[in-house]
């Protein structure tokens, strides 16, 4: 554990929060990767904390001392808007850190929380389906990258994305 901050699980209290370090995050660190049209229809349905993941055990976030939350992030056996799992494989969920804190190690720690977890879970592969911007981090984190993909957010909003994956 880092001294300026922790990495603990998420409650159903952390929703503000988590929406608010999105928000932030999203907004600034994938502005260079994607187009403002493609941002302006795709952020609403991204910025905001999902009950499910906060409540699920395997969604964590880092705070300061003084309980401000930095970064969040998480896992779950499930692929994101689906209920197939496939034994051993869990899925990466909606990481993200407030500018003001990256490349500090806290996504790098929450990822690690994610990793511990799994594998105590009989988990033995991490799929990722990584913004553009986040491929670099997820492949010095071990993750290879399979290819591209359209995430679909909700009806009419796919974010072009990175499959990747990573053996634990």
């Amino acid at each position: 554990m880092n001294e300026a901050y922790r990495v603990r699980a998420s409650t159903l209290a952390d929703a503000s929060g988590v929406s608010e370090i999105l928000a932030a995050s999203y907004a600034t660190l994938l502005a260079a990767h994607y187009a403002p049209d493609v941002l302006a229809r795709a952020l609403p349905f991204m910025n905001t904390a999902n009950p499910k993941l906060l409540a699920c055990g395997t969604y964590y976030v880092a705070e300061t001392g003084l309980g401000t939350l930095i970064g969040c992030g998480g896992w779950t056996h499930q692929p994101p808007g689906s209920r197939n799992v496939v034994p051993g494989e869990a899925h990466v969920r909606h990481f993200g850190t407030h500018p003001d804190w990256t490349r500090r190690g806290v996504a790098r720690a929450i990822m690690d929380r994610c990793r511990a977890e799994a594998r105590l879970q009989g988990v033995t592969r991490l799929q990722c389906y990584a913004t553009l911007q986040a491929e670099r981090f997820y492949n010095e984190l071990g993750f290879v990258t399979i290819g591209p993909l359209q995430v679909r957010l909700r009806d009419e909003v796919d974010l072009p994305s990175i499959r990747m994956l990573c053996a634990l």
